[in-house]
C-alpha cells in the first residue's frame, strides 16, 4: 500500500492526497494552524478510515453469514489527548444496521469480530485509545 501526499501551496496548510489505487483525497487544517477549513483535517480522516474499515468488515460478515442486511452506518465519537501527540484516546463506535429478520446476536458477532479479527485500523488504534460499540438495530 502506498500514498503521495503533495502541499497544495505555501499560502495555506491544505495537502493533495493520491492513494495506490488511484484515488484523490484533499485534507485541510484548522485556521488557527495555518489552514483555511477547506477539508477534512487528517486526524478526521484517520478517524473516517477507522468507521470504513469497520463497517466494510460488519457488512462482509453479515452478508457471508447469508443475512438480508440493507443498510449499514456507523457513528464515531472521538476524543484526543490534550498534549503532543494527540492520539486518540477514546473512541465510540455506534452500529445502526438495518435488515429483514437480522438477529441482532449476528450483528453484534459481526461488530465483535470485527474489532478482534478483522479491521486494521481500530486495532491498531485500539493500542492508545479505548474503543467502545453499542448496536442498535432496525427491522425493515
Amino acid at each position: 500500500m502506498e500514498c503521495t501526499i503533495n502541499w497544495m501551496g505555501a499560502d495555506g496548510m491544505a495537502f493533495a492526497a493520491e492513494t495506490g489505487s488511484g484515488h484523490l483525497v484533499t485534507m485541510d487544517g484548522a485556521p488557527d494552524g495555518g489552514g483555511r477549513n477547506l477539508a477534512p483535517r487528517p486526524m478526521e480522516m484517520v478517524l473516517v478510515g477507522t468507521g470504513g474499515c469497520t463497517a466494510y468488515d460488519v457488512v462482509l460478515i453479515l452478508k457471508r453469514g447469508r443475512h438480508d442486511v440493507r443498510a449499514c452506518q456507523v457513528k464515531l465519537q472521538a476524543e484526543r489527548a490534550d498534549t503532543d501527540p494527540k492520539v486518540f484516546t477514546k473512541i465510540h463506535m455506534h452500529f445502526v444496521v438495518q435488515g429483514r429478520g437480522l438477529p441482532l446476536a449476528a450483528v453484534e458477532r459481526a461488530v465483535a469480530l470485527s474489532h478482534e479479527k478483522y479491521c486494521s485500523a481500530s486495532i491498531m488504534l485500539a493500542q492508545s485509545a479505548q474503543i467502545s460499540t453499542s448496536v442498535e438495530l432496525i427491522e425493515v
